[in-house]
C-alpha cells in the first residue's frame, strides 16, 4: 500500500469516526484543490475518493446526497477544483435545496452527483476569481461555490472558498500586512459581496474552505528573532534576497530561523503546538478586517497547515511555510444566531481539526459541529 493510500485510509477513518461521534443529521464537506497539484493525472483518483465516501456503509443512514465536483480542468476559464458534498440523514424530513435558475426551493431526493464542468447545474453558483484581479500573479484555480438550503424553514448559504496562498516566504516577510494578505482580503470581500448582493435575497451564510490566511509573518519573525543576529544572503551579486538567516547571539550562534522562498525552518517548532499555538493567535489578523460582516467560533486547535505528509509524523509541521490557520469556518453574524447554544458546560458546539494524531496530508481538515435553532411556523 503506498503512502497516498495509507493517508487516504486514515483520512476516511477519521471522518467516519467524527460523524459517528457527533451524529449530525446534515453533513457538508468542502474540498479544495481536487486532484491536487498534478490534477491532470490524479483526477480519476479523486473521483474514486468521492465515490468511496458516498457509497460507504458508514454513511448508509444518509439517504439523500448531493455531490458537486468541478473537475473539468480543460475549461481553463472556469476550473476551480472545488468539490462540495452534502449528506442528509433519513431522519431529517424538513429540508429543501435552492434552484438558482428558477429562484425557488425544491425537495431533495436520492443521490445527485455532478462532476466535470458543472455548467448548467442549477443548484450551485460557482465562480473563478477574474483574471484581472491580480495582474502581477499567476492566475490559478481559486474561487468559490455556493449552495443554498432550507432546513426546518431556516434558509442558509453554504459557500466553499479557496483563496490565494503565499507564493514566497521572503516576499511575505517584506511588509505587514503582506501583499498576499492584501490579495486575499480583496478576494474575500469579493465573495462576500457576491453572496450578499440582491440577485438572490441574502440569507445567513457559512463560508468554509481554505482561506490560506497566514500569520502576520513580518511581525512574527521580528518577535521570534528579537535577540538574534540577522544575515541576508543575496543571489549572485544581484540585490535579490535569496535567504535570511537568524542566529542566536550566544549559544554557539545556533541558527534560530532560516527563511527562503519555500523554506521556513524555526528551531523551536513546539511553539506552534504548545497550548494549541495560542501564543500565535495574535498574529492571525486577516479576518479582523471583516468583523463587520463575519464572525467565527473561538479557535482551540493548532495551526491546520503545513503538516508533514510522512505518515509516521502526524503532528510534525513541514518546514516549507510558517504554520498558520489556513482552514476555517466563518459565518455571517446572522448565521451565528441560528446556532443553538446549550447551557454552560454542555458541549453543544465543537470547532476543531480532524485527525490531530494521524497523518491527514498537509492540511488538517477543520470541522464545526453545532445544533441548529429551528423555526416553527
Amino acid at each position: 500500500m503506498n503512502q497516498v493510500g495509507e493517508i487516504e485510509g486514515d483520512w476516511l477513518r477519521e471522518f467516519f469516526m467524527t460523524v459517528h461521534m457527533h451524529k449530525p443529521r446534515f453533513v457538508a464537506l468542502h474540498f479544495q484543490e481536487v486532484g491536487g497539484k498534478d490534477y491532470m493525472v490524479n483526477m480519476g483518483h479523486a473521483d474514486n475518493f468521492f465515490w468511496t465516501i458516498e457509497s460507504s456503509s458508514e454513511m448508509d443512514d444518509f439517504d439523500r446526497v448531493c455531490v458537486y465536483v468541478d473537475s473539468n480542468f480543460r475549461a481553463v476559464d472556469s476550473f476551480t477544483a472545488l468539490g462540495s458534498m452534502y449528506f442528509i440523514h433519513k431522519s431529517l424530513k424538513n429540508i429543501q435545496q435552492y434552484d438558482f435558475n428558477v429562484k425557488e426551493f425544491k425537495a431533495v431526493s436520492g443521490h445527485n452527483k455532478y462532476m466535470g464542468s458543472l455548467e448548467g447545474v442549477t443548484t450551485i453558483e460557482k465562480e473563478k476569481f477574474p483574471k484581472n484581479f491580480w495582474p502581477d500573479f499567476k492566475w490559478s484555480r481559486k474561487g468559490y461555490m455556493r449552495t443554498r438550503w432550507l432546513i426546518h424553514n431556516q434558509g442558509l448559504d453554504l459557500v466553499n472558498v479557496h483563496l490565494f496562498h503565499d507564493a514566497s516566504n521572503l516576499i511575505a516577510c517584506n511588509s505587514s500586512p503582506s501583499v498576499y494578505s492584501a490579495n486575499r482580503k480583496k478576494a474575500l470581500r469579493y465573495v462576500i459581496n457576491r453572496i450578499s448582493d440582491s440577485s438572490y435575497s441574502p440569507l445567513p451564510f457559512f463560508l468554509f474552505g481554505d482561506f490560506n490566511f497566514r500569520l502576520d509573518t513580518r511581525s512574527l519573525v521580528q518577535n521570534l528573532s528579537m535577540s538574534a543576529d540577522i544575515q541576508t544572503v543575496k543571489k549572485d551579486s544581484s540585490s535579490e534576497v535569496e535567504k535570511i538567516i537568524f542566529e542566536e547571539k550566544d549559544n554557539d550562534h545556533k541558527v534560530l530561523l532560516h527563511i527562503e522562498t519555500k523554506l521556513f525552518a524555526y528551531l523551536h517548532q513546539a511553539v506552534f503546538r504548545e497550548n494549541n499555538g495560542k501564543e500565535l493567535l495574535k498574529y492571525d489578523k486577516e479576518i479582523s478586517a471583516f468583523h463587520d460582516v463575519i464572525t467565527e467560533e473561538e479557535i482551540h486547535f493548532p495551526p491546520s497547515y503545513p503538516y508533514s505528509e510522512d505518515y509516521t509524523k502526524p503532528t510534525q509541521y513541514m518546514n516549507t511555510r510558517c504554520p498558520a490557520w489556513c482552514d476555517r469556518i466563518l459565518m455571517s453574524h446572522s448565521a451565528r444566531d441560528i446556532i443553538h447554544r446549550r447551557e454552560e458546560g454542555e458541549s453543544g458546539v465543537v470547532y476543531n481539526t480532524l485527525g490531530s494524531n494521524v497523518c491527514m496530508g498537509d492540511h488538517k481538515p477543520v470541522f464545526l459541529f453545532f445544533p441548529m435553532k429551528t423555526i416553527t411556523h
